[in-house]
């Protein structure tokens, strides 16, 4: 039994599980920050903000993507000046909206982001590596029907 589930051993399986999930999911992240940070000079946020740019070939507005990275518009403001100037993105005027702008990557920034987006895939793929793909596969289907069913109990809620 390692640190973590000594230090629970009091508490539910339960709490447990859910303690190790965000435990693994922190070093996992972690992993993934430093990575982004020493390859490419950047951040996760700025790597989640390209991400949802290039699902998105024609831009989003930057409500569009504040709503999509679930953060305040002034963080995706203050991302999205830096990338500018890095010359990742561009701002677009939307037609019919002088207070709007659609930012989108440039071709410089596609080609960056396919090249963290590669690596990034790389460093998730190692994380599980201890994993065989039956226990990828069996963990993948229990942990959606925990989605499943945390999913059902919101709309139950919300009822």
């Amino acid at each position: 039994m390692d640190l973590e589930a000594r230090a629970h051993s009091e508490h539910p399986e339960e709490l447990r599980l859910w303690l190790r999930m965000l435990t693994c999911t922190q070093l996992v992240e972690k992993q993934v920050r430093n990575g982004l940070r020493a390859q490419f000079a950047t951040t996760l946020p700025r790597f989640d903000l390209m991400s949802q740019l290039e699902r998105s070939p024609d831009g989003l507005k930057m409500n569009e993507l504040s709503r999509r990275m679930m953060v305040t518009g002034g963080n995706v403001t203050g991302i999205t000046d830096q990338l500018v100037t890095e010359g990742l993105v561009e701002r677009i005027n939307v037609e019919g909206d002088r207070r709007a702008w659609r930012v989108r990557l440039t071709p410089r920034g596609r080609k960056l982001f396919h090249e963290m987006a590669q690596q990034h895939e790389d460093w998730i793929v190692e994380a599980f590596s201890s994993l065989n793909p039956k226990e990828i596969a069996q963990l993948h289907k229990l942990l959606g029907k925990v989605k499943q069913h945390s999913h059902s109990s919101q709309l139950a809620e919300t009822a």
